[in-house]
């Protein structure tokens, strides 16, 4: 009989995520978070699944309208007219998700065919087997790439289809923090993209936190109360993708805790925050418009009353979709000529 300790459950996820007292990591279906969905297709939009970092083996997929036909001369202007790049980074609290995943798939497949733009949909490393700031790391591998495709022709969609003039940084829940943090590292200097010029940043109920919690947060349901997002959800996502030990005010999680550094000269394009009333996180997004704001930020918020965090995600053709898409569509359009000083 051995005489060792077997190893016991020391943080769990709903089930999807365990993490042993030895240390192993334990990963079941994500789906049983959710049942599976089928959604409608969206004619028109092809996709391509590219590699960019073979050394992690991270991929990304690339999504773009067909050109319309031609038809005489105005025709082929319109055929050979360019597309502003989506970059797009999935939710899923920094733990759980792919770009492949049915969801997240039919999003990207709206955002390509109704905005229309190029979309990037870009998978990352996750917690707790790869924690932050490992995604973060990866978001600005997936933009380099970008720069690199842009200068060597790598991908011809990108060469045929896309304006590398007009690129937008775009994410929901986590993807939106990435977002965040890619603005920073690029505004910083710390990030070279050049050729590429980044016109803005789109964040959907971004995924934020701090040691103190707000009143919104503070009041939240319990987890058995079925409400979509808790607080015991955020802080195990955040004990699970955050260097151990961490606080939620780490510079990942709070932007602008006391760790944070000082954003007063960084150079943000303008961003678009997109935050929802019923997500417990809300006031807490509009903490951070505010805060932008007052650092002289290009920074607009606009609120979508009835839904809840990631609902872009969570129902990709649900009337919160239905809403987000056209606010997107007005800023990335907006955008065009609108310079990163």
């Amino acid at each position: 009989m051995s005489g060792g300790t077997a190893s016991r459950v020391v943080d769990d996820y709903r089930g999807v995520i365990q993490i042993l007292s030895d240390g192993t990591i334990l990963r079941s279906d994500p789906a049983v978070l959710r049942p599976p969905e089928r959604f409608p297709d969206v004619p028109g939009v092809e996709w391509d699944d590219v590699v960019y970092d073979a050394a992690h083996g991270l991929k990304l997929r690339v999504y773009r309208p067909a050109p319309p036909p031609a038809a005489g001369e105005d025709g082929d202007a319109k055929k050979n007219k360019k597309l502003p790049v989506l970059v797009y980074f999935h939710s899923g609290g920094f733990c759980l998700g792919s770009f492949a995943q049915p969801h997240f798939h039919a999003g990207c497949l709206r955002l390509a065919s109704e905005l229309p733009a190029v979309v990037l949909s870009a998978d990352y490393r996750l917690g707790p087997e790869h924690r932050l700031p490992a995604a973060i790391d990866d978001a600005a591998a997936a933009l380099s790439w970008l720069r690199g495709a842009a200068a060597t022709a790598t991908h011809p969609w990108l060469a045929e289809s896309a304006d590398l003039t007009e690129v937008f940084v775009a994410g929901e829940s986590s993807g939106a923090n990435m977002s965040h943090h890619v603005a920073v590292m690029r505004g910083s200097g710390r990030l070279p993209l050049d050729p590429l010029r980044v016109a803005g940043h789109v964040m959907v109920t971004p995924f934020f936190a701090g040691a103190e919690r707000t009143a919104a947060e503070a009041a939240a349901p319990p987890p058995d109360a079925g409400a979509v997002f808790t607080p015991e959800m955020s802080d195990k996502l955040w004990r699970m993708s955050l260097p151990a030990g961490a606080t939620l005010d780490h510079p990942v999680a709070n932007p602008f805790g006391p760790d944070s550094p000082c954003l007063d000269t960084v150079a943000f394009p303008p961003v678009l925050v997109v935050s929802a009333g019923r997500d417990m996180l809300h006031e807490r997004v509009l903490r951070y418009v505010t805060t932008l704001g007052e650092m002289g930020k290009p920074v607009e918020v606009v609120v979508l009353e009835e839904q809840d965090h990631a609902f872009f995600s969570r129902q990709p053709w649900g009337k919160g979709a239905d809403e987000l898409i056209p606010v997107v569509k007005n800023f990335v359009h907006k955008g065009y000529g609108a310079e990163c000083n």
